[in-house]
């Protein structure tokens, strides 16, 4: 029964798929990097300037804290999408002597460095505000001047109360990073598309779910580890 049957021929279906599956995960590998890139560079640029944008709209100046509503206000009212085509577009249209060309890379990590500082931002004003008067008014009593209250006494109670909402965030710009690909760059989302095309098979997309699935849990991981280790402002 199983003297017809060519080992050689089995042999070489088996590396084949081998070597198909290594390719596949190749390419994958290779738009993951890039789509960790973008997830690393706007957590750098957007954690920062997401609690400047916060204490400029708690500001006492009107106008201030008017400009910066608004900005709040298109970020989170825009789809992130729109905002990538359009930062990546507009220096193209500009008057002549304006207009310029902006790199494909830099306007992803721009629009989304943008946009999730408004996201942050509103998550550090709730935890601010979330914090009692008293406090303020005990460090005050203590010598602490204003800069050294916030940073010393109110900010670590801050983040400790906010990570579980930060962490959301974090969660969706792993998948969020998918988006770039409306401009072109190849990332992982990008690169399994491509391949599932060229091989007729959703085969790449299920890996490619697999990819952010693992990131997320790393990203999950972290955080869990954070709690922990802030767990003695309970």
């Amino acid at each position: 029964m199983f003297e017809n049957i060519d080992l050689t021929l089995i042999g070489q279906g088996f590396f084949s798929v081998l070597e198909n599956l290594w390719r596949q995960l190749k390419l994958l590998g290779e738009g993951a990097l890039v789509s960790l890139e973008i997830f690393a560079l706007t957590l750098i640029f957007s954690l920062p300037l997401g609690l400047l944008v916060a204490l400029g709209r708690m500001s006492k100046n009107r106008l201030l804290s008017r400009i910066i509503k608004d900005y709040i206000l298109v970020m989170r009212g825009t789809p992130l999408m729109l905002q990538i085509i359009f930062i990546y577009f507009t220096p193209a249209y500009l008057p002549e002597g304006l207009r310029f060309n902006l790199d494909r890379f830099v306007a992803a990590i721009i629009a989304f460095s943008l946009n999730y500082a408004a996201y942050f931002a509103e998550i550090y004003r709730g935890g601010i505000e979330s914090i009692s008067l008293g406090q303020y008014e005990s460090a005050a009593v203590l010598g602490f001047t204003k800069s050294q209250t916030f940073f010393r006494i109110i900010l670590p109670q801050v983040i400790k109360r906010i990570l579980p909402a930060i962490s959301n965030e974090v969660i969706t710009l792993v998948k969020d990073t998918a988006l770039v690909t409306t401009i072109g760059i190849s990332e992982l989302f990008r690169a399994a598309r491509n391949e599932s095309s060229r091989i007729s098979s959703t085969t790449p997309i299920f890996w490619a779910g697999f990819f952010y699935l693992v990131m997320n849990f790393f990203v999950t991981k972290v955080f869990e580890l954070f709690e922990k280790k802030l767990s003695y402002y309970r």
